[in-house]
């Protein structure tokens, strides 16, 4: 049985990729869609992606979502609120409906993409 495992929960490659892009340039000064990204592997990118700092747009994103202590959330601003409602609301309908088959499709669509990235 294949089950949905991230050493972050709190982004999802697929739904956030503007968000990743933006902050690959910001942090590595890297455009994903180019040729010079071509030569990064899938374990740099993973590593790459791993270190995307809390200054980044995914960062501020991630850190919004993960965050628990109910008197930091209650002195978010309303955007703030929506992102982490709207992740909440995300995860409670996905441990629903996330069927092994789902996963698996999603990957192959993920792991399509990067080939076709490559070439």
């Amino acid at each position: 049985m294949i089950r949905r495992e991230s050493s972050d929960p709190y982004y999802d490659m697929l739904e956030d990729w503007d968000l990743l892009v933006s902050s690959f340039l910001s942090q590595y000064g890297m455009r994903i869609q180019t040729k010079e990204f071509e030569k990064v592997s899938w374990d740099e990118f993973r590593t790459l992606l791993s270190g995307i700092a809390p200054d980044t747009v995914l960062g501020r994103v991630v850190s919004i979502r993960a965050e628990s202590d109910p008197e930091v959330i209650k002195h978010f601003t309303s955007d703030q609120m929506r992102i982490h409602r709207a992740w909440k609301d995300r995860e409670a309908g996905r441990a629903q409906k996330m069927t092994d088959e789902d996963f698996c499709k999603g990957m192959n669509d993920l792991e399509r993409m990067f080939a076709a990235m490559c070439g």
